[in-house]
């Protein structure tokens, strides 16, 4: 394999750049799809359908990544290719589930709330990663943000939602282990995105063609187009290319570290497409939320890099 060039500060300020824009959009992404897949799941379609809109056109368009490198690229562990497709089809049948179970309120402080959290202490046990000082305050932060924008539904399960809550922590687990997969998978973003595309489809084609054969009969053609876009282009296709970009340019701790301002975007768009606004309690989750990702994420101190991983 060959080595990692240590790139100077200078250097690596454009990457890093890039690697910060694309967390950024990513972010973007996610919370729109958060919105977009709770509306669907609970009106229109199971969620073996959305998923089949969701990694249906990522597998159309990504076609010729497939094509060469085959149902499973040679040079990948059977490990890492099964963390790398536990994002897949079994991330958004878990998550669809768990949305189905938990408050739209409660989505986001629970799934990309505490994604970080997760790749941070996956790295830790598995990797002997160490993350210290200002970035383990943002961490704690993130937490408590986490609890406060989730407000007392997090803690009492009275209501029958921990079933949600347990569903998207096992979701925000997955992708923990897929962000850890992917740095050490030697793949780009789009072989990964094409990858997990094709078996998400081999897996979701018996379920979810029935369905969406009969919503499409059933004259809800429009909102069907309305899910491929975001399920398949935004979500399926730009979104994990851009996350890959992100784990490329910042590292898998730093790039998760953003995830959490999807909270705040979700929050914002369910006001006008759901109707639902924060608590006071929430208000003050997202802002703790927010500087315990700009803690978490170094870009107030100069910690030491992730570990270097070479990419074939």
């Amino acid at each position: 394999m060959a080595g990692m060039v240590h790139a100077t500060p200078r250097s690596s300020a454009r990457p890093a750049l890039i690697g910060w824009l694309a967390a950024l959009a990513t972010v973007t992404i996610w919370g729109v799809w958060a919105v977009a897949t709770r509306h669907a799941v609970t009106h229109d379609l199971p969620p073996a359908a959305v998923g089949l809109l969701r990694f249906g056109v990522p597998a159309l368009v990504l076609i010729p990544f497939s094509w060469r490198a085959g149902l499973f690229p040679k040079g990948l562990s059977v490990l890492k290719g099964l963390a790398l497709l536990g994002s897949g089809a079994p991330f958004f049948l878990i998550v669809a589930l768990g949305m189905q179970f938990a408050p739209a309120a409660e989505i986001g402080p629970l799934l990309p709330g505490t994604m970080p959290l997760f790749v941070a202490l996956i790295g830790w046990l598995a990797f002997g990663e160490r993350v210290g000082g200002v970035r383990l305050a943002g961490f704690i932060l993130i937490l408590i943000g986490v609890v406060c924008i989730g407000g007392y539904g997090l803690l009492l399960t009275g209501n029958g939602a921990w079933r949600g809550h347990l569903l998207l922590l096992t979701g925000a687990c997955l992708w923990g282990i897929y962000t850890h997969a992917y740095r050490r998978s030697g793949l780009s973003a789009l072989q990964a995105a094409a990858l997990i595309g094709l078996w998400s489809v081999l897996i979701l084609l018996p379920f979810g063609s029935p369905p969406l054969i009969h919503a499409f009969g059933n004259g809800l053609a429009a909102p069907l187009l309305l899910q491929m876009v975001l399920q398949g282009l935004l979500s399926g296709v730009a979104g994990v290319v851009l996350y890959g970009i992100a784990v490329d340019r910042l590292g898998a701790s730093r790039a998760a570290a953003v995830s959490p301002l999807a909270i705040v975007l979700a929050a914002l768009i369910a006001i006008p497409v759901l109707g639902e606004y924060p608590e006071p309690a929430a208000l003050v989750g997202i802002a703790m939320a927010t500087l315990g990702v700009v803690l978490a994420s170094g870009i107030v101190s100069q910690p030491a890099p992730d570990k270097a991983v070479s990419k074939g």
